[in-house]
């Protein structure tokens, strides 16, 4: 189904079964692998790790992402000696991860940047985070939840279709998704809507043929109830 055709929704229904989804969610995802940038967070938060993991990780497998990461930091410690390295170097390392070459480019102009211009540390509000090359709203959101403990919602393809398919919102873009989010999501479940959303989507939620008969939420949800699940 495509979620930019849904008609209009009853939000009130929705947002009124949202803390037992969330409470459904945070069981489930109990039995599944953390996502990457938890796993970076988790082994000590370094900003920056979690900066580099995020850029990394987009458009990408988190068993790819989790890989390259390793194999990084094995070389790096911190924002000097990625900006010292040669571009060709960091390219080969980071080579199986979607987009490698942009991401190469815009890697190393981030390390100088932080250097210059933040004394060669992450820092920590939205906006000085959007100026780092880069840096999407996605990932300043993320950097500011693992990294900095603040209340935001970020909002990837995962946080973006389930939110619709559940009938939570009815949105285009992930930009509008935020928005509303923002909106109507109590602030308490911001900082781990994405973690649970992103494994909800990578087990039972997929892109392409859900498995809506596992999802103990199918009886809350907009699309397996109007579509069937199909």
């Amino acid at each position: 189904m495509n979620i930019s055709m849904i008609p209009m929704i009853n939000y009130s229904i929705s947002l009124k079964n949202i803390d037992r989804i969330i409470k459904i969610m945070e069981e489930e995802v109990e039995r599944w692998r953390d996502p990457v940038v938890t796993k970076v967070k988790k082994e000590g938060g370094d900003p920056f790790k979690v900066l580099v993991s995020t850029v990394l990780s987009a458009r990408t497998r988190d068993s790819v992402t989790e890989k390259v990461v390793e194999r990084l930091f094995k070389k790096i410690k911190g924002p000097k000696d990625l900006a010292d390295m040669k571009l060709e170097d960091i390219q080969e390392l980071i080579k199986p991860v979607g987009f490698y070459r942009n991401k190469s480019k815009n890697l190393k102009k981030l390390a100088q940047v932080l250097i210059s211009q933040y004394g060669g540390r992450v820092p920590d509000d939205m906006d000085s985070l959007l100026k780092l090359p880069g840096v999407g709203r996605k990932t300043a959101n993320l950097v500011l939840i693992e990294s900095f403990n603040k209340d935001a919602i970020c909002v990837d393809t995962h946080v973006h279709r389930i939110s619709n398919r559940i009938g939570l919102v009815n949105t285009k873009t992930p930009e509008e998704t935020e928005k509303k989010l923002r909106e109507i999501l109590p602030r308490k479940y911001w900082k781990r809507y994405n973690k649970l959303l992103v494994m909800y989507g990578q087990n039972l939620c997929r892109p392409v043929k859900p498995l809506c008969n596992e999802c103990r939420i199918r009886d809350l949800c907009y699309f397996y109830k109007t579509k069937g699940g199909k």
